[in-house]
């Protein structure tokens, strides 16, 4: 979360490590946002799926993952922290040709998503995705 953006309550706090099991974080997601329209939240599930398979794919493969539910606006933020200083590249990846798309649809999909240094090295990713205009 960036500076100013009010309270939020934490859905969710774990460690992102190379067994981590994609298919049940979407679970837990799904069901701590369950008031969220269907649309809001498919598109969060993917934001997150997206940072945390960036973190497996790109890093040491380790870090920490966050989901925030801001309580003065209808928005989910993601954090995900990881140990490498390499920024995120928008439409390309060193892993071949089919892939790479994962930031662009981050940006597609949020409102905001950037990067911060962590304290120790390496950084966080982070991403905002609001509701859609008539889920408010």
């Amino acid at each position: 979360m960036t500076a100013g953006d009010g309270p939020a309550a934490t859905v969710l706090d774990l460690a992102v490590e190379p067994t981590i099991n994609l298919s049940a974080v979407r679970g837990h997601i799904a069901t701590a946002l369950h008031d969220l329209g269907e649309d809001h939240l498919y598109d969060v599930v993917l934001v997150v799926t997206e940072l945390v398979s960036n973190v497996l794919d790109h890093t040491p493969g380790t870090g920490r993952l966050r989901v925030f539910w801001h309580t003065t606006r209808c928005e989910i933020t993601i954090e995900v922290d990881d140990q490498s200083p390499a920024q995120p590249v928008h439409g390309h990846s060193r892993l071949g040709d089919t892939r790479g798309r994962g930031i662009v649809v981050v940006d597609n999909l949020a409102r905001e998503w950037g990067t911060r240094p962590l304290p120790d090295g390496g950084k966080t990713v982070f991403a905002s995705v609001p509701c859609p205009d008539d889920e408010n």
